[in-house]
This record gives structure tokens, C-alpha cells and sequence, in this order.
């Protein structure tokens, strides 16, 4: 039987103090695997992170990557992918200006940890996803 989780908040998700918690990673990766590919595909041709975003969706599958990182790469994916954050993503340009901010600053950390074997297979989907939308990405 799966180990419940209670729901975090998008602040949670981000705050370093509560992601690398094991309840809260939980949720993320939950709301992560969930949800990702789904709003990948609404919005990759909107969003100038794209490529980031889904580079840090693969270091996050990446068994190399280090527990820290994926934490923080989870919990920036995480507020991306939830629906109520501090600019909802409903508002046209601005909408997304959170969701890329929190995603630069966990990447100015953690960036490291994204290998160039990450950006090229997000080069490789983004390209699919653009071209399809409803391209099979989750391989």
C-alpha cells in the first residue's frame, strides 16, 4: 500500500527547510508524475524554460543525480505544475515569471546536477512536443 501524503502548499514545495522532508519530497514527486507531462504539453510553446523544465524532469529520473538536487528539482517542478502559486499561470506573460524564477533560482544551485545528457533528450522532446503535442514524452 502507497505511504499517504498530506497536501503541501506551493511554498512548501520550494522551501529548502521542507523539500528535502520526506513527506514533502513525496508529494512533490507525487504531484511531479502526476502532472508534469500533461501541462508540458499545454504549455511548451508559451514558456522560454521549457527546455530547463523538462531537462530538470529528467535529472530528476536520473539515478546519478544526488538526493539534494532531485529534492529541489522536484519542489521547483512541483510549483510549476500546481495550479495556485503566486502569479497564477492563467494570466497571459506574467503568469509564468514565478514559475521561472523558482525553477533559475534551484538552477543556479543545483544546475550542476543537469547533465548534458538531461539537455539533450529535453532538446530532443521539446522538439516532439512542439511538433505534436500529444507526442508520447514520458520515455
Amino acid at each position: 500500500m502507497p505511504a499517504k501524503t498530506k497536501a503541501a502548499s506551493p511554498q512548501d514545495a520550494i522551501d529548502p527547510a521542507k523539500a528535502l522532508v520526506p513527506v514533502v519530497h513525496r508529494t512533490n514527486a507525487m504531484h511531479v508524475k502526476r502532472d508534469f507531462w500533461p501541462k508540458m504539453r499545454r504549455v511548451a510553446s508559451r514558456v522560454p524554460f521549457a527546455k530547463q523544465a523538462i531537462a530538470a524532469w529528467y535529472a530528476t529520473q536520473d539515478p546519478e543525480t544526488p538526493f539534494r538536487a532531485k529534492a529541489m528539482l522536484l519542489g521547483a517542478l512541483a510549483y510549476f505544475v500546481m495550479p495556485v502559486d503566486a502569479i497564477p499561470d492563467v494570466f497571459a506573460v506574467v503568469g509564468f515569471s514565478d514559475d521561472a524564477a523558482v525553477l533559475a533560482a534551484v538552477l543556479a544551485t543545483f544546475g550542476a546536477s543537469i547533465k548534458d545528457r538531461h539537455y539533450d533528450r529535453a532538446r530532443q522532446t521539446l522538439e516532439k512536443l512542439r511538433a505534436d503535442p500529444s507526442a508520447e514524452t514520458e520515455a
